[in-house]
């Protein structure tokens, strides 16, 4: 006799396994919901609206791509980033407004501006910090013509800031303050930016370095910080010497500035220690929060005998 046919093999499922149960494929659909949710959400929400760079006077709207300004070539952060690097105009619902016209190239100009509040309304009540209601700095783009300044304010909340002649080119105005709202009131920095026609003429930045020198005083660096928060320390020396007669200055034996190559972002370097008599020195110790890596030109000043020192170097951040 034949042996009968044999039996072809059953035909397996196409889901195999514990997904061959309705229930469980009932949990993988819900379980590839959310995801699904979240691709098509990210097919339909419009793109995020550009952050906002600093305010320009009229007729310097079109700067974004020069050089000292995010653009192309140094493309801007968040509206955050651009707020605590000093690069806003408004931050906080404060806003930087200077009075038109704006400085002249060549000549001194007695510089009108105002604070407006959240309100809309210039503020007039601020805070003291370093000793003053308002610090007022300018600098080209190229990182050089620095100004410190103390500007006088009106009752109206207007301010008057005495600026030097300035050269042609591009220039940052900020004003560092603190609002007269209560204890836990914060600094804030904030910037624009003005153009002065006529021929400009870059300098190139010095090289990173650790020392640099200024009527007669030296200034040595003795760390090399990282972007953040970080210990900056300053040796100030003349003649080889040290120096140990360093006179108090804005509530401190020296103000420390700095602003970022690129895109003039400006770094919050505050003194620690006391003061204690026209005996400073030689040793400056500060807490630097750089909020980018890169070249920063640093500006240290400080006074003896009575008179305002500068000392300008170029610091390299990691």
């Amino acid at each position: 006799m034949t042996a009968p046919p044999a039996r072809p093999p059953a035909r397996r499922p196409l889901l195999a396994g514990p997904l061959a149960h309705p229930l469980a494929r009932r949990w993988l659909l819900a379980s590839c919901l959310p995801v699904l949710l979240v691709l098509g959400m990210a097919l339909t929400v419009p793109p995020a609206p550009s952050a906002a760079t600093a305010g320009d006077l009229p007729g310097t709207a079109g700067m974004a791509g020069m050089a000292g300004m995010p653009g192309a070539d140094h493309p801007a952060g968040d509206a955050q980033d651009l707020a605590t690097a000093g690069l806003a105009a408004e931050r906080n619902g404060y806003r930087l407004d200077l009075a038109d016209p704006g400085p002249t190239a060549g000549r001194a100009t007695d510089l009108r501006f105002t604070v407006a509040g959240p309100d809309g309304a210039p503020v007039t009540d601020f805070a003291v910090h370093q000793t003053k209601k308002l610090h007022f700095y300018a600098i080209r783009s190229d990182l050089t013509g620095f100004q410190h300044l103390h500007p006088d304010l009106a009752g109206d909340g207007t301010w008057t800031a005495a600026l030097a002649a300035l050269a042609p080119g591009t220039w940052r105005l900020y004003a560092d303050f603190v609002p007269n709202t209560g204890p836990h009131a914060a600094e804030l920095v904030l910037s624009r930016t003005v153009t002065l026609p006529g021929e400009a003429a870059p300098v190139p930045l010095p090289a990173p370095g650790a020392t640099a020198t200024a009527d007669g005083y030296t200034v040595t660096l003795t760390a090399r910080p990282a972007a953040g928060a970080h210990r900056l320390t300053a040796v100030v020396s003349r003649d080889g010497r040290p120096v140990v007669d360093l006179q108090p200055y804005l509530d401190a034996y020296a103000h420390l500035s700095a602003f970022h190559e690129g895109d003039l972002a400006m770094a919050h370097l505050h003194p620690a220690g006391t003061v204690d008599g026209d005996r400073g020195g030689p040793e400056l110790i500060f807490q630097a929060l750089f909020p980018e890596p890169g070249d920063w030109r640093v500006f240290l000043q400080f006074r003896t005998s009575g008179q305002l020192h500068t000392v300008a170097l170029t610091l390299r951040v990691d």
